[in-house]
């Protein structure tokens, strides 16, 4: 006589609640918050090229390009209009912003912004101009350095 076992645990369904569970989004007030778009930043010669994820948003409405301390800032809303209906859910809506440090060098008048397909791509025109390390020459003398208020 053989022994036949139902095996009905399922290690990719308990992984998955675990890594939900430690990487919840924040919570307030009962409603989850943590839409964060993917983005990417690339190089294009000299220009920097950043794209950012926004398949369900309407950029028109909800969606803002800002250049703001020496920062560009993209804010907006996903926003979920279904209204009562219960389940199973994976896709996230909220507010999110993401920021990206510009260069010194450049102004708002520096940035342009598409949207297509889902796809947030703005450019950050000269970015990448000047950017070239600058070698420095070392002297050489054979002391220190003065320090103020101390002799050698």
């Amino acid at each position: 006589m053989s022994a036949v076992s139902v095996w009905r645990w399922d290690p990719f369904t308990e992984f998955d609640g675990l890594v939900r569970q430690a990487f919840a989004p924040y919570r307030a007030e009962g409603r989850e918050r943590g839409f964060v778009p993917a983005a990417e930043v690339l190089r294009e010669d000299e220009d920097a090229v950043v794209s950012v994820e926004l398949p369900g948003v309407d950029v028109e409405k909800d969606v803002t390009v800002e250049v703001k301390a020496g920062r560009l800032v993209v804010r907006g809303e996903r926003r979920d209009e279904r209204v009562g209906e219960r389940g199973r859910r994976e896709l996230r809506y909220g507010a999110f912003e993401r920021a990206f440090v510009l260069p010194e060098h450049l102004g708002p008048e520096s940035v342009s912004a598409t949207y297509d397909a889902g796809m947030l791509n703005i450019r950050i025109a000269g970015a990448f101009a000047d950017s070239e390390p600058h070698r420095i020459a070392i002297s050489t003398g054979g002391g220190r350095p003065a320090v103020e208020g101390k002799a050698e």
